[in-house]
């Protein structure tokens, strides 16, 4: 084969495997808030077992990531490609962590009953997993305006993160036998804001990959 289609077909290899990557972040944040809302012990627990699965798949794009860039010396857009992707695949496995930590706040509530309707962190959470989708679809197609459009939706789930907080700042000093589990569920909107603030790097690196800017979409 010849060299630049050896190239093409490892970066497309590459693609699929940061693509398998977001659709099992995207999947196990789903299961993760669904342990949450439904309080139910065992999927939470298959969640922390299946993380292996990312960090494996993370360790892979690392490696063909620095193999390529060390036997192809590529240079311009290909560099690009393997920089952004090798960022992006640290990206999710940060992600896959955090939906094990939501998958842990699960377990510490066990089977307490829950002081609140979960309403927002699914909200959140639809949010984020939109974002994820869109990401992947604009990493695949390079699309600098759909990636800055994805970063967008940040802020609404800021603004339901500034109320989330609000809320059980004030359960919290009504009534402080809910402390605990306020605190449990300030967490968990904590790792979803910070899971559409991960999503905006991605968002980042996928205009990276378009012009070679560095942009802060989060501005």
């Amino acid at each position: 084969m010849p060299t630049r289609q050896k190239f093409d077909h490892e970066l497309e290899e590459l693609r699929a495997n940061i693509l398998d990557m977001g659709n099992l972040v995207n999947q196990q944040i789903a299961l993760a808030v669904s342990s949450l809302i439904n309080q139910n012990l065992e999927l939470a627990n298959s969640i922390v077992v299946k993380d292996l699965d990312l960090n494996d798949l993370q360790a892979i794009i690392e490696e063909k990531c620095i193999l390529l860039i060390a036997t192809q010396q590529p240079f311009a857009r290909d560099l690009r490609k393997l920089v952004a992707g090798f960022k992006i695949s640290i990206y999710l496995e940060r992600m896959g962590d955090l939906s094990v930590d939501l998958a842990k706040l699960t377990i510490r509530i066990g089977q307490d009953e829950l002081i609140k309707p979960l309403v927002d962190i699914p909200r959140m959470s639809a949010l984020v997993q939109e974002m994820i989708n869109i990401g992947l679809k604009a990493y695949v197609d390079e699309d600098c305006g759909a990636a800055a459009e994805m970063a967008l939706m940040d802020d609404e789930i800021d603004k339901i993160y500034s109320g989330v907080f609000g809320e059980l700042k004030t359960i919290m000093m009504e009534d402080p036998n809910k402390v605990t589990q306020a605190n449990y569920l300030l967490f968990a909107s904590r790792f979803l804001e910070r899971l559409g603030d991960y999503c905006t790097n991605i968002a980042e690196e996928i205009v990276y990959i378009c012009n070679g800017k560095r942009m802060d979409l989060n501005e």
